[in-house]
């Protein structure tokens, strides 16, 4: 059986040199609770990965929930940290939307492990940390739509365009990118972003003056 100071393995290496124990733990348990969910994971094999003893881990960490809501609430903090210090830059409604969506993008594709039990494990926390999750979701979604709601008074979205909708819409997009991006590909986060910011403008921006024919009269006319 392993014992407890069993060697650092290769994997729990960082540009400044070896992990702590603890983070191990969370880098592992991110692994695995991605490839495996975080039911099937047990601490067992946890335990078995990293090369200590079961009883070990409860050195470190009070039990696999705590993992989890630790996974969770780091990624939280780095959408935090790349979409809200956009307020504070002068761009464009609509370059600021994009430049939104890039930087969700890019968080979630390196973070890919992380993005998925992020995104798909959330829902096994228990009611408080749930809660705040819960919350989080709530905020991010109000910073969307604070984004689309300034395009609309800036006169660049449509008047009477359902913000709400928008910014659901908006979000989906990005979200659901950690099934199906790969980091690595033909497609950056900056050209995704661009790909789906193209497809969206089309429904919330105002048509322009000549988008309506003779045989097209404008709404107000019809």
């Amino acid at each position: 059986m392993a014992r407890q100071d069993a060697p650092i393995p290769p994997y729990a290496e960082d540009q400044g040199g070896p992990l702590s124990r603890r983070e191990q733990i969370y880098r592992v348990a991110g692994r695995l609770f991605s490839e495996r969910g975080y039911h099937a994971t047990s601490m067992r094999d946890l335990a078995a990965e990293l090369g200590i003893q079961g009883g070990s881990l409860y050195a470190h960490i009070s039990g696999k929930e705590e993992l989890l809501s630790e996974i969770v609430n780091r990624a939280a903090r780095q959408f935090d940290a790349a979409l809200f210090s956009l307020r504070a830059e002068d761009l464009t409604p609509q370059a600021r939307l994009r430049e939104a969506m890039s930087r969700h993008l890019t968080v979630i594709a390196e973070n890919m492990e992380t993005a998925t039990v992020f995104f798909h494990e959330w829902k096994h926390l228990s009611a408080e940390p749930l809660g705040s999750v819960i919350a989080w979701r709530d905020g991010i979604e109000g910073f969307y739509r604070e984004l689309i709601e300034d395009g609309v008074r800036a006169g660049v979205y449509r008047q009477g365009l359902n913000v709400k909708m928008a910014a659901n819409l908006v979000l989906s997009s990005v979200n659901w990118a950690y099934t199906w991006y790969r980091p690595g590909g033909a497609l950056s986060p900056q050209d995704v972003a661009l790909i789906f910011e193209q497809m969206l403008m089309g429904g919330l921006e105002q048509p322009s003056p000549e988008d309506h024919s003779p045989e097209q009269p404008s709404p107000e006319r019809a």
